[in-house]
């Protein structure tokens, strides 16, 4: 007896296992450029955000040490050939009001009281009295003049004695008796170099009288890049001196640039204190 058997085979013909890579190609190519498109997205918008969080840390440090600044301290400086825009000014590290100083006509003396400030002024610092010029401010101390050097200081209950470095006199009084206690100077510069503007800050230059360009105060600390200002046509600072009726106000404009996209801010930061 035979048995005849009929074997089915299963399979994929060529023209299957083609269409089959074609389609897994068109659905792989859809897929990795829809990744490439997602990559691109995040990696331009976190290069944006870098760029914003510099801008604003950096406009935000401007303006806190804008506010404290010594009265009548401020002043700009930018380069005729738009290298560079720089702004100056005295913060302020603590202040009081005096209860005696030595003031022209009076004879000078090393020595002067005031009210116990609620931040301690420390030897080294100076101490002035009724600001009114940038020269007042910046220019070499003589024996009479409107900023002095502390030798020593002593606490006895609310009252501070402020020892001088030499004996002096005040030019005038101030109004309201203030006493102001600064450190030493410091600049915020916009910088160009290679056609990339920073924003860099410098410090620990001490007192000059001509306002110093960022050559000769150090390599300054980095802020924020990307600005993309003409210092010379578009200036990132513009300084609107102090009258009688108000304090000064600085305006800050810096234009940033990343990816193609622009952004600038319009700030306006008033000086807080009086002299």
């Amino acid at each position: 007896m035979q048995l005849n058997s009929h074997v089915k085979t299963a399979g994929f013909t060529l023209i299957e296992m083609v269409t089959v890579i074609l389609i897994l190609g068109i659905v792989i190519v859809g897929v990795s450029g829809f990744v490439i498109f997602g990559t691109r997205i995040f990696v331009e918008s976190s290069a944006v955000d870098q760029v914003l969080s510099q801008s604003r840390f950096g406009i935000e440090r401007m303006t806190r040490d804008i506010r404290r600044a010594v009265p009548n301290s401020i002043r700009v400086l930018t380069a005729t050939d738009g290298s560079y825009q720089c702004i100056e000014l005295l913060p302020i590290s603590a202040s009081t009001s005096y209860l005696d100083a030595p003031f022209i006509p009076e004879a000078a003396r090393n020595s002067l009281t005031a009210i116990n400030s609620i931040r301690a002024i420390n030897a080294g610092q100076s101490v002035l009295i009724y600001p009114l010029t940038n020269a007042e401010i910046y220019n070499p101390q003589g024996a009479t003049a409107k900023r002095f050097t502390v030798q020593s200081v002593d606490v006895a209950g609310d009252q501070l004695t402020i020892t001088l470095t030499q004996s002096v006199r005040f030019t005038e009084a101030s109004p309201l008796k203030r006493l102001y206690a600064a450190d030493s100077p410091l600049s915020y510069c916009f910088v160009s170099t290679s056609g990339n503007v920073e924003l860099r800050l410098y410090q620990q230059y001490g007192y000059q009288s001509s306002q110093p360009s960022p050559t000769v105060m150090g390599t300054g600390v980095l802020m924020a890049q990307n600005v993309t200002n003409n210092l010379t046509v578009n200036p990132a600072i513009i300084l609107t001196p102090a009258t009688l009726v108000t304090n000064a106000i600085v305006h800050l404009q810096p234009l940033f640039a990343v990816n193609g996209e622009t952004f600038q801010y319009q700030h306006q930061v008033q000086v807080m204190n009086v002299p």
